[in-house]
């Protein structure tokens, strides 16, 4: 299991290397990650997309062109309809995901920005999201590129993950130490 998700990780920051370079050397960037950003919330709300860029039993002229009508109708720009296309043509679809994630991993590092995965059971507000930021960049002493995912099953509070730290101030994870906690006290 480790070692699949080592060689996707690989081969994501290989293709996610080459795209950077590309839309760097195009000056597309921005237009570039807002492009891989719709792609990230397609994959995310429709299962069909996520099962058909990760079976086998597709072929990849199929899977070439459904994830080509895909790209085409979301809109997204030359470059990343070829580079779609590129991966679908060398049955790396599956990676689609992770590629996403490290393209945005290595966008934000090289703006001087330290990426926070943030889960929380609620929806933030403005606010909210301006006051965290500012916590983790006093605590990071680098600007703070928020990823914000709502998670209802924590209950209450956050679960952030900056590089390998992890801060859990979930209700959901409190309760299972108490509950822990109290099998241990009987």
């Amino acid at each position: 299991m480790a070692s699949e998700s080592t060689a996707v990780s690989g081969i994501a920051d290989r293709y996610a290397g080459a795209l950077y370079d590309l839309a760097d050397e195009q000056k597309t960037l921005d237009d570039t990650a807002e492009d891989l950003r719709g792609l990230a919330t397609m994959l995310e709300e429709s299962e069909d997309f996520r099962r058909m860029i990760r079976s086998p039993v597709i072929s990849k002229e199929d899977q070439a062109a459904a994830s080509g009508a895909i790209v085409e109708k979301a809109g997204a720009s030359d470059l990343v309809r070829r580079f779609v296309g590129a991966i679908a043509a060398n049955r790396r679809l599956f990676a689609l995901p992770a590629i996403i994630r490290s393209f945005l991993e290595l966008l934000a590092t090289r703006r001087g920005f330290v990426r926070a995965e943030v889960t929380s059971a609620h929806e933030l507000s403005d606010s909210q999201r301006q006051e965290l930021s500012e916590a983790l960049k006093a605590s990071m002493g680098n600007e703070v590129s928020l990823d914000v995912q709502v998670d209802s099953a924590l209950i209450g509070g956050l679960v952030v993950r900056v590089g390998s730290r992890m801060i859990d101030s979930s209700l959901k994870t409190k309760l299972e130490r108490l509950q822990l906690a109290m099998k241990g006290v009987g």
